[in-house]
């Protein structure tokens, strides 16, 4: 545990700061199940709409931070991958 008055302001800045991104991380997750989910059921109209939600809440986890800019475009660009295959059967 820290002594010094700066070292565990630090402490609760960060714990706090963690339970954002875990909320955004969780936010991710969710949409992205919910773009799966469009997926399988096959639903073109319902993936479409799931992919442009779940597009969203990456670029606005990019925006705060919370996950790295080519990560979300490598989500991005998979799940593209996938909705083109639904649009093509």
């Amino acid at each position: 545990m820290a002594n010094i008055k700066s070292a565990k302001k630090r402490i609760l800045i960060i714990e706090k700061k963690r339970a954002q991104n875990k909320s955004v991380k969780s936010k991710i997750s969710t949409y992205t199940k919910k773009f799966q989910s469009a997926l399988a059921s096959g639903d073109l109209a319902t993936a479409e709409k799931a992919y442009s939600e779940v597009t969203s809440v990456l670029d606005c986890a990019v925006a705060d931070g919370v996950i790295h800019m080519n990560c979300a475009a490598r989500r991005k660009s998979k799940f593209a991958k996938q909705l083109d295959k639904i649009r093509q059967n």
